[in-house]
């Protein structure tokens, strides 16, 4: 059993050469190649050392002017070693990243939520559709450049008796508020 974090590191670096480790408080995160995902999972929930058990969520992050626009999050645990785990790699808009559902299987609604809200693509995933959006939403909400008030709105129509999508229309006109002198400037 690995106590520490740089017997940890440094074992991790020995098996698998291109991991870069780093720590903050008590979790470790390893930086990885997307390619290598599967092998990675896979030696970190099967060796003895680390017995990763479980995955614990799947997210990402964006960021629109990096070259790599988002960075892929998987956290885990080792049930055995109380010890939690950060995977994170790099893709870019169009790249696909491997499915782990076949190592986890809790990895299913996150790869749907992930593909949901940032529009990542999870290959050899087996029902990889919408979750927390309407089915037939356009765009992926939380990518940075999607817009606050969204593409379009949905309400009750009591005439049609049935829930109708009108594009947004914002009945207040844009203006500038500033905190310095307390008032809005309207915006023509």
């Amino acid at each position: 059993m690995l106590t520490n974090f740089n017997s940890i590191s440094n074992y991790i670096k020995k098996v698998i050469p291109s991991v870069f480790c780093s720590r903050t408080n008590n979790e470790i995160t390893f930086h990885i190649n997307s390619k290598n995902l599967i092998k990675f999972l896979t030696f970190l929930k099967r060796h003895t050392t680390t017995k990763v058990e479980q995955l614990l969520d799947i997210t990402a992050v964006d960021f629109p002017q990096r070259k790599m626009r988002f960075e892929v999050l998987y956290q885990i645990l080792s049930v055995t070693y109380n010890q939690r785990f950060t995977v994170s790699f790099y893709v870019n808009e169009g790249n696909i990243v491997d499915s782990v559902t076949s190592l986890y299987s809790s990895a299913g609604w996150y790869e749907r939520e992930t593909w949901d809200r940032f529009g990542i693509y999870f290959r050899n995933h087996s029902d990889l559709r919408r979750r927390l959006t309407d089915y037939g939403f356009k765009g992926h909400p939380l990518r940075k450049d999607f817009p606050v008030t969204g593409f379009t709105e949905t309400r009750y129509n009591d005439f049609h008796k049935r829930i109708v999508y009108e594009k947004v229309n914002l009945a207040q006109e844009y203006r500038i508020f500033t905190l310095s002198n307390n008032y809005a400037i309207d915006i023509k």
